[in-house]
């Protein structure tokens, strides 16, 4: 377990990190270096700063915390998937799939602890919401399939799924910055256009993904093809009826011009 006094460092900005630095008496550049080491190298330890003094990383070891996320359990299956266990710095498991295909190396990657929308096809619906996923969270499942990919298969990833447990518009926030530490140059560099965000539906925030501009993929899990029974197997439809999805999916494309797959 974390300790809770310690400070998240990948929860810092630069300039915020950069004052925590100026606050140990440190030069404001060191922030751009651990920065580096965080995101552009995936370091999980301090101690892999080597750039930065022994004394530094043992100050940075006492006060901030790398909360990585750790693989419980990895099972190959025949069709060459590899379905991880990943095991949160709170103890929590989350699951993610690697993927492999002719075409593409696809990681399925969650975005909550549980899920609140009990679809019925699914067994994440069975379970409690514990809590949502912070972006570095969901980014060390992509960096840890990532590896993965290219030490079974000596291929990286090509594309990324938010398909796995949880609901990704009710994390809207951490699940949006996390794709953009996995698509900055200084990050893993991927292109929006090999990333996809699947939905069960949330009318509300398919627009607000619109009017933010969104540059990843949308994909609607639809099911059923009218509101009585898709509210059979999936009870959101209660407050989101095909109706209503149509035209948040029709404002969407008007503000981005990225077209939805189902």
């Amino acid at each position: 377990m974390i300790n809770p006094k310690k400070i998240d460092v990948r929860a810092l900005s630069t300039e915020q990190l950069a004052q925590h630095f100026k606050e140990m008496g440190e030069p404001a550049f060191r922030a751009k270096q651990v920065y580096q080491w965080l995101w552009e190298k995936s370091a999980r330890s301090f101690e892999e700063m080597s750039n930065l003094s022994k004394d530094l990383r043992k100050k940075l070891e006492e006060n901030y915390a790398i909360n990585v996320v750790e693989i419980n359990t990895a099972q190959f299956s025949n069709d060459h998937t590899i379905k991880n266990a990943f095991r949160l710095y709170d103890g929590n498991i989350v699951e993610g799939v690697l993927i492999p295909t002719e075409e593409r190396m696809t990681a399925c990657v969650s975005s909550q602890v549980g899920c609140s929308l009990t679809c019925k096809f699914c067994a994440t619906g069975y379970m409690d919401r514990k809590r949502n996923l912070n972006a570095d969270e969901i980014y060390d499942q992509v960096v840890l399939i990532d590896q993965q990919a290219k030490k079974n298969y000596n291929i990286p990833l090509t594309n990324i799924v938010y398909m796995g447990m949880g609901e990704p518009l009710l994390n809207y926030a951490n699940v949006l910055k996390s794709i953009e530490r996995i698509t900055a140059p200084d990050g893993l560099n991927m292109s929006y256009k090999r990333i996809t965000v699947s939905t069960a539906g949330i009318a509300k925030m398919i627009k607000k993904l619109g009017d933010d501009g969104a540059k990843f993929n949308l994909a609607l899990s639809l099911h059923a093809a009218n509101d009585q029974k898709r509210h059979e197997i999936m009870p959101i439809t209660e407050h989101n009826s095909l109706k209503a999805l149509a035209e948040a999916l029709k404002y969407y494309f008007q503000k981005t011009k990225n077209p939805v797959t189902y």
